[in-house]
């Protein structure tokens, strides 16, 4: 679909140093992270594309690599959200999300036993969990910050501090899920993704290719929906207390 050599070298030499100032003027960010981010992710994809040929031929390497993923979905997640989330807290929502799915997608037989598509499709469902994760933990964390009097209010009234934090973090943790829904919502209209042009231009079906997509759309929404669920309770019941929330509403 796009033209490889010696013109993406420079294309990317021009657009990352771009991204990078516009964050840094316009919204105040450190060039650094921008150009960091892109760096890494020329060395992360270059690891993995020299490794995935090892990795489709052995199960066990296969699920090691899987964990990898999770532990490095669930460390970022926590960096996020910030506070008092660890690794062992920010992988629950990660993993509550990500496992049942893929479980049921293997064993109705829509996932074949291939660790190659394990690592294809797990690898989606643990990145969606994770966004997820981080996008509810930040939101949730700003609004228990901005609306602590209502908590305390809540706390007067004689509600439980896990009622009290309810009534400020349940209306706001769907919005976590905005982004999952406005990719399923618009596909085919905004978006073609990956996985459908991919299929097509491989050889399936244009009705095959869109099911598979479509069940892609569906699971990470699934996935997303049950992570922002799981968060949104520990940070209710006081188990996650991102920044500046306070010690507020403890039980």
């Amino acid at each position: 679909m796009l033209n490889t050599g010696p013109a993406v070298w420079a294309l990317l030499a021009v657009l990352l140093p771009v991204a990078a100032a516009v964050a840094r003027s316009a919204l105040g960010l450190p060039v650094r992270q921008l150009l960091a981010a892109g760096l890494r992710a020329l060395l992360q994809l270059a690891g993995v594309a020299v490794a995935i040929a090892v990795l489709s031929r052995s199960a066990v390497l296969s699920a090691g690599f899987l964990l990898l993923m999770v532990l490095v979905a669930a460390w970022t997640a926590a960096r996020r959200i910030g506070g008092n989330t660890g690794v062992h807290l920010a992988v629950l929502p990660i993993l509550a999300g990500a496992a049942p799915v893929a479980g049921l997608m293997f064993a109705a037989g829509v996932l074949p036993p291939l660790p190659l598509a394990w690592l294809a499709v797990c690898g989606q469902l643990i990145g969606g969990a994770m966004t997820a994760t981080s996008l509810a933990g930040r939101r949730i964390g700003a609004e228990l910050a901005l609306r602590h009097g209502e908590v305390e209010a809540g706390l007067a009234l004689g509600l439980e501090p896990r009622a009290a934090r309810a009534l400020v973090a349940r209306p706001v943790a769907h919005e976590a899920l905005l982004p999952a829904l406005d990719q399923t919502r618009t596909v085919g209209m905004v978006t073609l993704p990956g996985a459908f042009v991919g299929l097509v231009l491989g050889g399936a079906s244009p009705i095959d290719a869109g099911l598979v997509q479509l069940l892609v759309l569906v699971s990470l929404l699934v996935v997303e929906a049950i992570a922002v669920a799981v968060l949104a309770f520990l940070a209710e019941s006081g188990m996650i207390r991102p920044p500046h929330t306070g010690d507020t509403a403890q039980a």
